[in-house]
């Protein structure tokens, strides 16, 4: 990926927002926010740690992402309130020469930020990053029973693309499907344009 690129991708941030009245932060995710993203995701239910790469409740985790961002293998976008880190997306990059094209995506939001558009704040955000880093699909994991993610992702444009059977099991020894969606960017930005939407 080039420099000129990514740096394309990041100019416009921070930005300063309000959705339904609260006041948020977005901006890049730097190396130092290892501290902050563990505590975040120590706050998030069990059932929405299922889908994410690596466990960031433990420092090797936040090591792990951290390393990932350094290599220039993970673009993450943060988002601060009040109370630090409320939520978060990320675009990982393939090492394979024939997927290069594509970019798994992560979003996730603290219970005090729901409902009041964040996740697909978050999302618009990631998709603008794809947009400038050069990719063409976005991928979303996710368990079949998270409906609200389902339901976002659907919305955004996102459309089914596989179902693997008892691929994620949690801390309790249960088996959960996993849900693939995929979206083209090109397509999702047309459909943002079509409405009006230009950020």
């Amino acid at each position: 990926m080039s420099q000129a690129r990514v740096a394309e991708a990041w100019k416009h941030y921070p930005l300063q927002i309000k959705l339904q009245g609260k006041s948020f932060t977005v901006r890049a995710m730097t190396l130092d926010d290892g501290e902050a993203l563990q505590a975040f995701a120590l706050e998030l239910p069990p059932h929405d740690l299922l889908f994410m790469r690596r466990d960031i409740t433990k420092p090797a985790g936040i090591g792990r992402w951290l390393d990932a961002v350094r290599r220039g293998a993970m673009y993450s976008i943060l988002c601060e309130d009040a109370h630090g880190i409320a939520g978060y997306s990320s675009l990982h990059l393939t090492e394979l020469d024939w997927s290069g094209h594509v970019a798994d995506l992560r979003v996730a939001t603290a219970d005090r930020a729901r409902g009041v558009g964040l996740g697909r704040l978050l999302t618009r955000e990631a998709f603008n990053m794809a947009l400038a880093l050069g990719i063409e699909k976005v991928v979303a994991r996710m368990t079949t029973d998270q409906r609200g993610a389902r339901g976002l992702f659907q919305e955004l444009g996102f459309q089914p693309e596989a179902l693997l059977k008892d691929e994620v099991k949690d801390r309790a020894g249960e088996y959960h499907d996993l849900l693939i969606m995929a979206c083209d960017v090109e397509t999702f930005q047309a459909q943002r344009r079509a409405f009006g939407v230009t950020t």
